[in-house]
C-alpha cells in the first residue's frame, strides 16, 4: 500500500523556479490552504526566505541545523526557509537558519539554483497540480 503522496509545490522567481514536495504535515497543510502567494525573497548567506502571511506554531520536530534543499518554515517570522548552503551562523558547510524551524519536505531538483534569487526578487509559491 501505498502511502499519500505529499502535496507538490512550485517556488518561482525571475531567474528560475523549483519544486518541492512537502510531507503532510500541519504546517504544510497552512500553507496549502494560503496558496498561490507572492511574495519578497530576502537572501541570508545561502539560505533565501520570504514571508508567507501564514502563522503556525513550532512543530516537535523543530530543527536548527538542516540538509541543504529542506523546505523549512520560519515560525518566529511567518516564513518560507529555503537553505542551499552556509549561513551567517553556521558552523562549517552546515546549513543553519535563524532558530528551530518546521520541516516541511525537501526541493526536488538541483538546490544551488536557488543562489539565482537576488534579494527583493518577486517570489510566487502555488500548488503543483498532480
Amino acid at each position: 500500500m501505498q502511502k499519500p503522496t505529499s502535496l507538490q509545490i512550485r517556488i518561482s522567481w525571475p531567474a528560475g523556479h523549483l519544486t518541492a514536495s512537502l510531507d503532510d504535515t500541519p504546517t504544510s497543510r497552512a500553507l496549502a490552504k494560503a496558496l498561490p502567494l507572492v511574495s519578497t525573497a530576502r537572501t541570508w548567506g545561502e539560505e533565501v526566505y520570504f514571508d508567507t502571511g501564514v502563522s503556525v506554531s513550532r512543530e516537535t520536530g523543530a530543527r536548527e541545523v538542516v540538509e541543504p534543499g529542506t523546505v523549512a518554515f520560519w515560525t518566529d517570522g511567518d516564513a518560507l526557509a529555503l537553505p542551499y548552503g552556509p549561513t551567517p551562523i553556521s558552523q562549517g558547510d552546515e546549513c543553519r537558519l535563524a532558530g528551530p524551524c518546521n520541516v516541511l519536505g525537501r526541493l526536488d531538483g538541483d538546490p544551488g539554483l536557488l543562489a539565482t534569487v537576488r534579494d527583493g526578487d518577486p517570489v510566487r509559491v502555488e500548488l503543483v497540480d498532480a
